[in-house]
């Protein structure tokens, strides 16, 4: 999950704690889904006000007391509506600004990482929660090693 609620775009820093919470989580989804960070952050953060303006208080108060695990856990649940998102596996490819996290077939990468390895650790964590693969590639583009996970 690129942002947290200790690590988030400075846009989102002056939204109300709920508000920000929940454009933290939409996203982070837009990003799994293939988004760059320069499109997501506006989307999410309009989308966040709206979910505010028309959410019960009971919600606006789960949200703002929601921690980040909380967060990965509606992450999750957005896959369980979406479900062949966990069927795709996620590659390490490089890339102009070092080495993406690209689920297969996305458009735009999830993450991209200064050097590889940390790029190989957060695709193996995706990957572990989505229960698919790891394609580590070399800089060519031939593939370098996979890994399975599943249980």
């Amino acid at each position: 999950m690129p942002w947290d609620t200790n690590d988030y775009p400075s846009s989102f820093k002056n939204l109300d704690t709920a508000v920000r919470k929940k454009a933290i989580d939409i996203a982070n989804a837009m990003i799994d889904e293939g988004y760059d960070e320069g499109s997501a952050i506006p989307i999410a953060t309009e989308q966040a006000k709206e979910w505010y303006e028309n959410a019960d208080q009971k919600e606006r108060r789960a949200m703002k007391q929601a921690g980040d695990q909380q967060l990965r856990d509606h992450e999750e649940d957005e896959y369980e509506s979406r479900p062949e998102l966990l069927e795709k596996g996620e590659h390490v490819v490089a890339h102009e600004d070092g080495w993406a996290v690209k689920a297969e077939d996305a458009k735009q990468p999830s993450d991209v990482k200064d050097n590889k390895q940390d790029a190989i650790e957060r695709a193996k964590e995706i990957a572990k929660n989505k229960e698919t693969q790891v394609i580590i590639h070399k800089k060519d583009g031939s593939i370098q090693d996979k890994k399975t996970y599943s249980d």
